[in-house]
């Protein structure tokens, strides 16, 4: 039995609307597509609301496309290598058992008279005044520690050194403000390659002998490395060294003072004579480095050819032998065999 009966133009219905559905179907299909690939409008943020003095403003929140998508990874590389060995600070060092000023410069890589400056009110005068436990400024560099003196001006200190005043001023560790380039009195500042014009210069010590007859003597003891005086007193009586071809010095020595050997050594002569080349009683003693210096004019002579000699120890005694008038000490110091200035290498008192 039918349900129902044959419908009049059935299959060119049916055909058209399977063609509808199909052409809804791609229409639809087609704005999706084109929905999903084209850029969203992102609303404009909104102006960031005022906030209350000294109350933290925020950021607008991200709208539109996710706020992942718009952040902007990128890897920071630093361009500035900073060197985390360079040092500005001045250190401190306590002395220990054996040390001398020679070891201390050398572990720091500086140079003995650094080391010596920057603490000559420790020393005293001398580099052989160093007692266990003391504490000594180490200074960065090669150069002058300076403590900063009432009336000194950054001009005036530089020309005192013999250098540019932007020396100064730059070294980072004097931490100064060039923008108010004031230093208070009393405080530290270091002057890079700066020396002191009455600074003494250490002596590079050798173990051998410097001259045939120290090598004849078998050489004696090793030397400090610098001069000390000779005489207790420390100005002149007589020539400077080099006027009228002066050679040497003369110290004022009254009759019988002691006179100290300036270094250790050995004795290479020790010769008496009212003249003798114009020395009169004469000592000299080789250094073992280059070095000899020489004690004339004496009264008496303690030492002998080939004694070795400690530094400070007695050799004699002043007096007015040779070409001399009035009892005084005539001190040479010689390098290589030829006269050098002896204020250049004297310690300071």
């Amino acid at each position: 039995m039918k349900l129902f009966g044959k419908l009049p133009g059935s299959p060119r219905l049916f055909n058209g609307i399977s063609w509808g559905v199909t052409a809804l179907l791609v229409t639809i299909l087609l704005g999706f597509t084109f929905w999903k690939i084209t850029p969203q409008q992102v609303s404009a943020a909104p102006e960031p609301t005022p906030t209350e003095e000294g109350a933290p403003a925020s950021l607008p929140a991200a709208t539109g496309l996710d706020a992942g998508a718009q952040a902007i990874v990128r890897h920071i590389a630093l361009k500035t290598v900073i060197d985390q060995t360079t040092n500005y600070k001045v250190k401190q060092y306590t002395i220990q058992r054996g040390d001398s000023i020679f070891g201390i410069a050398a572990v720091y890589k500086l140079k003995p008279e650094t080391v010596f400056w920057a603490n000559f009110d420790l020393f005293q005068g001398s580099p052989d005044n160093l007692h266990i436990g003391q504490v000594l400024n180490i200074p960065p560099l090669d150069g002058i520690y300076y403590t900063w003196e009432e009336g000194d001006t950054i001009s005036s200190v530089a020309k005192k050194f013999d250098v540019e005043p932007d020396i100064l001023l730059n070294w980072p560790g004097n931490n100064i403000d060039l923008t108010n380039p004031q230093i208070p009195v009393g405080a530290f500042v270091m002057i890079p390659g700066a020396v002191k014009n009455d600074q003494p210069l250490f002596i590079q010590t050798v173990s051998r002998a410097s001259s045939p007859a120290a090598a004849a003597c078998g050489g004696g003891f090793p030397s400090r490395g610098y001069f000390s005086w000779p005489t207790d007193n420390h100005y002149l009586s007589g020539y400077n060294f080099g006027e009228a071809g002066h050679r040497g010095i003369d110290f004022a020595a009254n009759e019988g003072a002691s006179i100290r050997a300036a270094d250790s050594g050995v004795v290479t002569m020790a010769s008496f004579g009212d003249w003798n080349y114009g020395y009169g009683n004469v000592v000299q003693i080789d250094h073992g480095n280059g070095f000899v210096t020489l004690y004339a004019h004496l009264s008496q002579v303690f030492v002998s050819v080939c004694d070795p000699i400690n530094a400070g120890a007695p050799i004699g005694a002043s007096g007015n032998t040779g070409n001399s008038f009035g009892a005084h000490l005539h001190f040479e110091i010689r390098l290589g065999g030829a006269p050098v200035n002896p204020w250049d290498y004297l310690l300071a008192p």
